[in-house]
């Protein structure tokens, strides 16, 4: 009887729950030794991961319920949570909670949440509908190509001025998914050259509108640190529509900065999070220190968050942060499996979609940590302390299971012709 209670739940890709129970394993691991700070500042060592743990058991029960809706039925829901998407992106750019300079939060029946976080969600499911309905022979119909975008401008266009880091993530996500949707090669060329010139603009404005101000005062903490405040001018128009330039500049600067700064004069009050995330994974010496052991999570703000991946490295060596690495990319190959596997096209792209979407944050939140890319707030999915962020992307894992329980199957024969046909047009492009 037991078994078979516990058969009623594990449903779905038994990989994708192994991959999820790792990853959840390692969250508790090291978001507990990562908490320090946490537990200094409430006086409570155990309320913090206690905390962590509940919401990871929300998330899996939420995760439970999704893999058991039919994948037919998140078509039915794409209109509703594009438009409360929009609304709730609208209304927090006006009525929003400032944290760290930037209003990214809302709460609605005292529910605090990041409508950013739906937003992805929303577009990734309307990408995979227009991609869906839109096949042919030969590929998608060009129209497609007109209707995501129109509804990409939509969804990220208001998340670009408060987190740049999420549009841009975002639209790689987009990006990726059309060209996996057989979207012609010549508009996706044509995309990438405005992209490729939009970029040479936005860092423009951004050094020409960016103060010096964010160089010298922000702390780089990026998702809890109360901004101070300083007496000043009234601001601009400009200032009021780029209040985040300064910071954007900031870090622009600092991560183009290939000036060589011996030690006795790093400022470890002006760049905490690059300095000790630096020493957090050179002192690893490549074998890690053991779980708990970590010493860099008592000076490393957001350890528990932005910069966690700097303390697996530190607790269990480069084997760990590898192992973490394949976990992720795991997870998008094993979804390309379940995804060829569907014989319609709008479950295969939506797995898809949201695969892309969550391994593209956690490479990016890894290449912040080793110092390959410029410092943002992006946490590591499945793995970095969070809130709604943890229950939406146990929701994510959640249909990706659910496509794999209940999307329909193609049989052999049309896998192995489909198999052909992808790997023929990855030669021809």
């Amino acid at each position: 009887m037991n078994n078979k209670s516990f058969s009623n739940i594990i449903k779905g890709d038994k990989v994708i729950w192994m991959v999820f129970f790792f990853l959840c394993i390692i969250s508790i691991i090291e978001v507990y030794s990562a908490s320090s700070s946490l537990s200094y500042k409430g006086g409570n060592y155990w309320s913090p991961i206690i905390k962590h743990c509940g919401l990871l058991a929300l998330g899996t029960c939420m995760m439970v319920v999704v893999l058991n809706i039919k994948c037919k039925y998140f078509r039915l829901a794409t209109p509703f949570l594009l438009f409360f998407a929009f609304i709730t992106l609208i209304w927090v750019l006006f009525a929003g909670e400032t944290t760290n300079g930037a209003n990214r939060w809302t709460s609605i029946l005292g529910i605090q949440f990041q409508p950013s976080e739906l937003a992805k969600g929303a577009l990734v499911l309307a990408v995979a509908q227009i991609l869906s309905r839109m096949q042919t022979d030969h590929g998608a119909d060009r129209k497609a190509f007109k209707y995501i975008l129109i509804v990409s401008f939509f969804m990220i266009g208001p998340i670009v001025l408060e987190n740049l880091s999420t549009a841009m993530l975002l639209s790689v996500t987009v990006l990726l998914m059309m060209f996996y949707g057989r979207v012609p090669m010549k508009q996706l060329g044509r995309l990438l050259g405005i992209f490729a010139l939009g970029a040479v603009l936005a860092v423009s404005v951004i050094m020409l509108v960016g103060g010096d101000k964010g160089e010298t005062t922000e702390k780089e903490n990026l998702t809890e640190q109360t901004i101070g405040q300083e007496e000043q001018e009234d601001p601009s128009f400009a200032e009021k529509i780029f209040h985040r330039a300064s910071t954007w500049k900031a870090r622009i600067r600092k991560f183009f900065d290939n000036k060589e700064v011996p030690p006795h004069e790093y400022d470890l009050d002006k760049d905490g999070q690059i300095g000790h995330s630096n020493i957090a994974i050179a002192s690893s010496n490549i074998v890690g220190k053991g779980p708990g052991n970590s010493t860099e999570r008592d000076f490393l703000s957001q350890a528990f968050s932005d910069f966690i991946y700097s303390i697996i490295i530190e607790e269990m060596g480069i084997e760990g942060a590898a192992f973490v690495a394949f976990l992720y990319i795991f997870l998008l190959f094993r979804t390309g499996i379940i995804a060829n596997r569907c014989e319609n096209a709008f479950p295969a792209y939506l797995a898809m979609g949201i695969a892309l979407l969550l391994v593209t944050q956690a490479l990016f939140n890894m290449l912040v940590a080793v110092g390959l890319a410029p410092v943002t707030g992006q946490p590591l999915p499945l793995i970095s302390k969070g809130g709604t962020s943890t229950i939406i992307n146990c929701i994510y894992i959640g249909v990706i299971l659910s496509i794999s329980r209940s999307a329909k199957k193609k049989d052999r024969g049309q896998q192995a012709a489909s198999s052909g046909k992808a790997a023929a047009a990855a030669a021809g492009a």
